[in-house]
């Protein structure tokens, strides 16, 4: 307690900005299974770090009795604070002030952390929990949407911008999270639609629920818009934290190192025997990825969405690295359209953060048929090509198995200015896969034979043994070497401390075109 009556209201004031909507709306967000916007940044951020600003900041709408219910803050918690000690701005949405709508005021904090996340270097996290723009302040909430969205494209490839959606997100309020490079979500609690089940209605006749339309599930499988989906919301922030540890602050920073116990040089004897005999045999490249990295740690984007790829964050010898890698116990690891944007987008990522890129290539080709050709698996493709040409971090690459036709070329291969790449000796580049390439190029020989199925399998046999290696390749320079695989991991350490100071600048230009 004090005698000084300022000091007294000066707390008495903060006291009530902490309480937001008041007791009762904090009790409903509970009761709906979330937290307040304060909960949430207490356990994002490190304990006691957070620092609020613009916590007295009110609205200035007098329609609609508005101006009889002004709430210190708004409906928008800002500041900032650290996640292991490293400086973060945030923006956290108060669902029990006005549901969270965006006003004018509202969208000022933002725009306010946002510019400042910007002009410091530092990432930028927004907690959404939002029923949407404030209809009674009209078109001023519209602009506001305008000015977060401007600064999202501003600061895209700078700082780091993670979205989590925590709640409704929906109509306009999408496009901020939809421009940043990461967008968590809550499993059961949060959504983001452009049009809700109620206009989806009306103009389709088609009935769905929330969650079917737009929920966790539906964006972190099927559309691919969330990146990572949780169980709840202290799953969320906790991997958001995991997440941030392979980031760095801004563009003009390197990635953490990370020390590890894990021995630089440990072989790892399991990969000698993961690639099947079989080689139309699938198996997981996850369990590749596990044995090569530091401490069988792999934090992975995209989980659920285009598993024919999967990509990733992990360490090598303490050095933050970005994984993109072939599938093939998923449609055989083939690219189509979902995976060659997912890992394009990635790649992306991690060239504009000074992340290296380790490509692990088990790839058949491009998916066949009318449906890939008439949705533009060429554009689709060319991202993923356009990605690995234009990065400029240490690039390297892998071929464990299949690397064929325009599928070789694009996932990193020496022709795109791929720094290091190695093949195992069960590597097969080629044109194409032997059956196809026999069915193609012996055709008349095979009509003519006596027994036209033995002859094929003979000149299948004859092909994979003088294409399908890695051995012609290396003979031309496009592999720097073939390894044993259980020397993968010291073989790809070494390549990363050899290429710490690789510059390798690109034209200069205002931007590229991307085919988009």
């Amino acid at each position: 307690m004090t005698d000084n009556p300022k000091i007294e209201k000066l707390r008495a004031l903060k006291a009530r900005t902490r309480l937001g909507g008041g007791p009762e709306r904090i009790e409903s967000q509970h009761k709906k299974g979330k937290l307040t916007a304060r909960e949430r940044i207490d356990l994002l951020l490190d304990k006691g770090s957070f620092r609020e600003t613009d916590a007295f900041v009110v609205h200035r709408t007098t329609d609609f009795d508005l101006d009889k219910q002004k709430i210190p803050g708004d409906s928008v918690v800002t500041g900032w604070g650290t996640i292991d000690g490293r400086l973060v701005y945030v923006y956290s949405q108060d669902f029990t002030v006005f549901g969270g709508s965006l006003s004018e005021v509202h969208a000022e904090k933002i725009v306010k952390i946002q510019d400042m996340a910007l002009k410091n270097g530092a990432p930028i996290i927004g907690l959404n929990d939002s029923g949407g723009a404030r209809i009674q302040e009209g078109v001023v909430s519209l602009g506001g949407y305008g000015d977060i969205f401007l600064r999202n494209t501003l600061s895209s490839g700078v700082i780091p911008q993670i979205s989590t959606i925590l709640g409704p997100c929906a109509g306009g309020a999408v496009y901020s999270p939809a421009l940043t490079d990461f967008v968590f979500m809550a499993r059961g609690t949060s959504y983001m639609f452009v049009t809700g089940p109620e206009v989806v209605k009306t103009v389709t006749r088609e009935e769905v629920s929330h969650e079917d339309l737009g929920g966790a599930s539906v964006h972190a499988e099927k559309s691919g818009v969330c990146h990572v989906a949780a169980d709840n919301e202290e799953d969320t922030f906790f991997l958001i934290r995991k997440l941030m540890g392979y980031l760095p602050q801004n563009n003009m920073e390197d990635p953490p190192f990370i020390p590890t116990n894990d021995d630089p040089l440990r072989m790892s004897e399991a990969l000698d025997t993961v690639i099947p005999d079989d080689p139309g045999k699938p198996y997981d490249v996850k369990d590749v990825i596990l044995q090569i990295v530091d401490d069988g740690q792999f934090f992975e984007i995209h989980e659920s969405y285009a598993q024919n790829i999967v990509v990733g964050f992990a360490r090598l010898g303490g050095h933050s690295i970005g994984i993109v890698a072939n599938q093939p116990a998923v449609l055989a690891g083939v690219l189509d359209i979902a995976a060659s944007e997912k890992a394009g987008r990635f790649v992306r990522f991690c060239d504009a953060f000074n992340i290296p890129v380790l490509s692990l290539v088990d790839v058949p080709g491009f998916m066949p048929g009318t449906d890939q050709e008439h949705n533009g698996i060429i554009r689709a493709g060319a991202k993923l090509l356009y990605a690995y040409c234009e990065a400029t971090v240490p690039k390297l690459t892998v071929i464990i198995r299949k690397a064929y036709g325009g599928a070789y070329i694009v996932m990193s291969s020496k022709h795109l200015r791929g720094d290091i790449n190695l093949a195992w000796p069960s590597a097969e580049i080629a044109v194409m896969g032997p059956d196809g390439a026999v069915n193609i190029i012996m055709r008349k020989e095979m009509e003519q034979a006596t027994d036209p199925q033995k002859r094929k399998n003979e000149l299948v046999a004859e092909y994979r043994e003088k294409f399908a290696n890695p051995y012609v390749a290396a003979q031309r320079g496009y592999l720097d070497d073939i390894i044993e695989p259980r020397e993968t991991r010291p073989r790809l350490i070494n390549a990363l401390e050899m290429l710490g100071n690789k510059r390798d600048p690109n034209p200069a230009k205002k931007h590229g075109n991307i085919p988009i």
